[in-house]
């Protein structure tokens, strides 16, 4: 290995690692994540699964009835 290319590894690693050790021996404090994650998660399950039961039995969809069969043509008028 060059000695340009292993001066800058070793400059991008004790970068690296620096406040990788700053960040380990601090206490882990809260975020927005850790306090209010479940709730959000939970909360937008349950809009998603209002507004799909609305569009599921609001709209007047009819599933699973196929017309083949039952549509006839009409006949042709000149």
């Amino acid at each position: 290995m060059f000695p340009v290319a292993r001066a800058a590894l070793s400059l991008t690693a004790r970068g690296v690692q620096r406040p990788a050790v700053r960040q380990a021996h601090r206490k882990h404090e809260p975020n927005f994540h850790d306090q209010y994650g479940n709730l959000v998660l939970l909360g937008g399950a349950a809009v998603f699964a209002a507004v799909w039961g609305y569009v599921f039995t609001g709209v007047g969809m009819e599933w699973g009835l196929s017309p083949v069969g039952r549509v006839t043509p009409k006949e042709w008028r000149e």
